[in-house]
């Protein structure tokens, strides 16, 4: 097949005059910090998601982590995370002091699995954290449920779910704390940036004054014209505040936001349509009956068995065809500190190192156009259809170190 003159990159944020103008407006308006266009950004997406309250600050990770100090995490407990995410979902336990507790995942969703939730809980577990994969939400009732049985909080890792719904209900709206993700790659962007969202008002209250020093009260008001000099430190918070800059982009990705994800389902259907026939191939996870995909990532994964190249081998192939792919995830398990800290070995979660030995996430966003995704697919089809086959070391295919990202 031929090869195209410029590299395809893994993902590209859809970005245009509307944030660009946004932001300057905000820069000639002289307030760049946290001010009333965050506060506009909150209350914009709270809607949106069916939220009552809405925390905006500076990653997901942050996000993470105030929604773990505001239920009151300590040193010692225990919160279960799947071991198929990025590190932030567990480093933010270990903050505190606190033990992630590893379990493994489903694999029809690549999400966690709700049995192995309900096993691992233990007399000093607080809380539970899913993740929503891809952009596909876990089994939420299933885990509120277990979450009820034991009176465990739960924080909804919503990094890639943005917009998502479960049984025709946002993400956003389920649980005790939901937080998001407006990282350079993500479904809406601000370039770094995140949200908690929560119904509850004091962990909301919580959360916004631990944002910014854990100041008793507005502190960007300070220097209006209805501020006051004086404030208190009423507890030793952080500063994770979001600025007007971010804000102001993030409220022009929000209001296109519904466009930018239905351009992602036309790409992954089109990517499903294409790999479904092939067995080499196995197409990413959809949304069922009454949920919507957010589409963060097409996950493909690959039958070793009926290949006769490893992954290592298809990317290469892939980025010789100028095309970005990556990794989701490398297990926590699997990662040094994990594996050394608790003693984890690879087939502990034989689940997450299965298919993490098979995924391949390929290009996935709203600016890729219709000659884009066909470049991507000719490519992935010519390379599965060449070396179909198999080999016998497949079952036994080693890890190996490919990037993985957030």
């Amino acid at each position: 097949m031929r090869v195209r003159a410029a590299f395809l990159p893994f993902a590209l944020p859809d970005v245009d005059d509307t944030e660009i103008a946004e932001v300057a407006a905000v820069i000639r308006s002289g307030w760049l910090t946290s001010g009333a266009k965050v506060a506009q950004f909150e209350k914009e997406f709270a809607a949106f998601v069916g939220a009552r309250y809405a925390v905006a600050v500076n990653s997901c990770t942050a996000a993470m982590h105030l929604a773990l100090e505001a239920i009151g995490l300590q040193d010692g407990d225990e919160v279960i995370v799947p071991t198929y995410t990025f590190a932030a979902t567990a480093e933010v336990v270990r903050y505190f002091g606190a033990r992630p507790v590893l379990v493994d995942i489903d694999p029809a969703t690549l999400c966690v699995d709700p049995a192995r939730v309900e096993a691992a809980i233990s007399p000093r577990t607080r809380a539970i954290i899913p993740v929503h994969f891809a952009g596909l939400a876990a089994e939420m009732d299933d885990i509120r449920a277990v979450a009820a049985r034991h009176g465990l909080k739960v924080i909804e890792d919503a990094a890639h779910a943005f917009p998502t719904k479960y049984t025709g209900r946002m993400v956003g709206s389920i649980s005790d704390f939901t937080c998001f993700s407006f990282y350079a790659t993500k479904t809406l962007t601000t370039g770094e940036g995140g949200m908690i969202c929560t119904d509850h008002e004091e962990w909301a209250a919580r959360c916004r004054m631990m944002s910014l020093h854990g100041i008793s009260r507005d502190a960007w008001k300070r220097y209006t014209a209805e501020g006051s000099w004086f404030y208190e430190v009423v507890a030793p918070g952080y500063k994770y505040n979001l600025t007007d800059v971010a804000a102001a982009m993030g409220l022009a990705q929000l209001h296109k936001a519904d466009r930018m994800r239905e351009r992602r389902a036309r790409i992954a259907a089109r990517y499903t349509a294409a790999f479904r026939d092939m067995p080499e191939l196995e197409p990413a996870p959809e949304a069922p009956a009454g949920g919507q995909h957010a589409w963060h990532l097409y996950a493909l994964r690959l039958n070793l068995d009926s290949l006769a190249i490893d992954r290592a081998r298809l990317f290469e192939e892939l980025r010789a065809r100028k095309i970005g792919s990556s990794v989701h995830f490398i297990p926590l398990h699997l990662h040094p500190y994990y594996r050394d800290t608790y003693g984890y070995k690879p087939e502990d979660f034989p689940v997450a190192l299965r298919e993490y030995q098979r995924e391949v996430s390929l290009p996935i966003y709203s600016k890729m156009t219709d000659d884009d995704v066909q470049y991507v697919i000719d490519a992935v089809r010519e390379i599965a259809e060449r070396h179909a086959g198999g080999r016998p070391e497949a079952r036994n295919q080693k890890l190996d170190s490919n990037p993985n990202s957030e």
